[in-house]
């Protein structure tokens, strides 16, 4: 694979059969480490094998081009499919916070709006929901609003350098914001104005911050732990992965602040549209993880170049 530099063509005709016999007795061998050792790190080694020579022996022109669809259609939502222990640790660190949070804020308002920074205060003043705010108002939150979720997912990729501690933070910061905030508009009265403030866009944005999370997390543990690999080796690999879920996430981030900036249409269409809108694309995204982030039987782990 060094000497083809991503290029069979590089080979000869010589190490290009033998490319493919060298492929084809590795693929019988993860299949029969698969069946016999599922957990044993040489299978695991095998499949990054396996996985990196495959595009080698089945390349063809015009491969670029179709390795960018490839990423989109199948190996983005792998990346995070292969990371769901990390996405529950993620999910637990977020919303955790957040329902502590939340009980706090409706039975102690006044220490609870201490955590709520003065931007989004004025959604949980009893006095001035969401729904009478002014229309330069309404912008300037949705600004507020898209311009946080942003910082937080950049944040939560990047705090895996620090052995995903400051991505733990992050997280249960932002937990412990949405919580509050949930809990003080139960409070005021206002429960359906913070259901019309998060949930169309809202689903996507979390569902977003939550594998910028994962991804945070899996490299810092990759510090931690390397398994069979080097540390270096190890890092190398999370990099390249945690770099290609940010450009994989970055268009579902785009596509929620579009509907943020479409909130104050569809909250004038009815709550009804408000939630069928955040929950299809809340669906829709873990529905594209659950059915595109599957393997078949003999196909590999994602094995990006790095």
């Amino acid at each position: 694979m060094r000497t083809a530099k991503r290029r069979a063509e590089r080979l000869g005709p010589a190490k290009v059969r033998r490319l493919g016999e060298l492929y084809r007795a590795t693929a019988a061998d993860l299949a029969f480490a698969r069946g016999r050792f599922p957990a044993d790190p040489v299978t695991r080694r095998l499949e990054e094998l396996v996985g990196r020579s495959r595009h080698l022996v089945y390349s063809a022109p015009g491969g670029r081009r179709g390795s960018v669809v490839r990423f989109f259609t199948r190996d983005y939502w792998r990346l995070i499919a292969e990371r769901w222990v990390a996405i529950l640790v993620a999910v637990v660190l977020l919303f955790g916070p957040a329902a502590l949070a939340a009980a706090w804020g409706m039975h102690d308002p006044p220490a609870a709006i201490g955590v709520v920074p003065e931007s989004f205060r004025p959604v949980v003043d009893e006095e001035r929901p969401w729904q009478n705010m002014a229309p330069d108002e309404q912008a300037a939150f949705s600004s507020q609003v898209l311009t946080n979720n942003i910082r937080v997912t950049a944040l939560a990729f990047a705090g895996g350098m620090t052995l995903g501690l400051l991505t733990a933070l992050v997280l249960i910061y932002n937990g412990v914001l949405l919580g509050a905030i949930a809990g003080l508009m139960v409070e005021a009265g206002n429960g359906t104005g913070f259901v019309d403030l998060v949930t169309a866009h809202g689903v996507l944005e979390i569902s977003c911050i939550v594998v910028a999370g994962a991804a945070g997390l899996s490299f810092g543990w990759a510090i931690v732990e390397p398994g069979y690999r080097t540390r270096t080796a190890a890092l190398r690999r999370e990099a390249v992965h945690t770099i290609a879920i940010i450009l994989g996430t970055a268009p579902w981030l785009i596509l929620a602040g579009i509907v943020e900036g479409f909130r104050a249409e569809l909250a004038e269409a009815g709550l009804a549209w408000v939630i069928g809108v955040g929950v299809a694309l809340g669906v829709l995204y873990w529905s594209l993880v659950l059915l595109l982030g599957r393997r078949r039987e003999g196909e590999s782990r994602v094995a990006l170049a790095a």
